[in-house]
């Protein structure tokens, strides 16, 4: 008897749909959308993430990108989504599941990124609510996380509206923009979700 689940569908296979949206993990002939709306929204993005690469816009840290996520992905580390709009396959964001873990956990941590001409239209709240039944189903999760500054009310909107509870500070958490920041902390059960 198998005490954890694993994931029973190869993440080829995760492309969670609904809400107008398609997620499914990054190509490479996402490439140039992807570096275009990243570039687009680099003043809006940058207070928010770490600092970027100095290379990041470019096909070769594209690429590398999408060895990172291969790997990731293998070893049922993380699971990077782009999100699209299914009406004209237009790249609106992205959310990565990162830090799975297994065995007694079964958890991970969820962080998105909506480009700047989307953002507070719901985009990103319609986004979560496709792709949580993935997490709790495909990947088998227990608990979802996930962290922002405590002046992001956006991210903090999106979080609460798609049902996460406000766990807690952590004080200095995540080095964004250059500077350790304190985040607040959240999480979503399997229980509260299907409940």
């Amino acid at each position: 008897m198998a005490l954890f689940r694993m994931p029973t569908t190869g993440p080829a296979t995760l492309t969670p749909r609904g809400h107008g949206l398609l997620l499914r993990p990054p190509q490479m002939a996402d490439f140039p959308q992807w570096a275009q709306l990243r570039d687009q929204s680099r003043a809006f993005l940058t207070p928010w993430e770490p600092i970027w690469p100095s290379d990041d816009l470019t096909r070769t840290g594209y690429r590398r990108r999408l060895r990172r996520y291969a790997e990731d992905i293998a070893s049922d580390r993380a699971y990077p989504f782009l999100v699209f709009r299914e009406a004209d396959d237009l790249l609106v964001g992205g959310i990565t599941v990162a830090n799975v873990r297994r065995g007694i956990v079964q958890a991970g941590t969820i962080g998105y990124w909506v480009g700047q001409p989307y953002a507070r239209q719901g985009v990103m709240t319609a986004a979560l609510h496709v792709l949580l039944p993935t997490l709790f189903g495909e990947l088998s999760l227990h608990r979802v996380e996930a962290a922002c500054i405590p002046s992001n009310a956006a991210s903090i909107r999106v979080l609460e509206k798609c049902g996460f509870s406000r766990e807690g500070l952590a004080r200095k958490y995540l080095c964004i923009n250059g500077v350790w920041q304190d985040h607040l902390l959240f999480g979503l059960l399997n229980e509260d979700f299907r409940g």
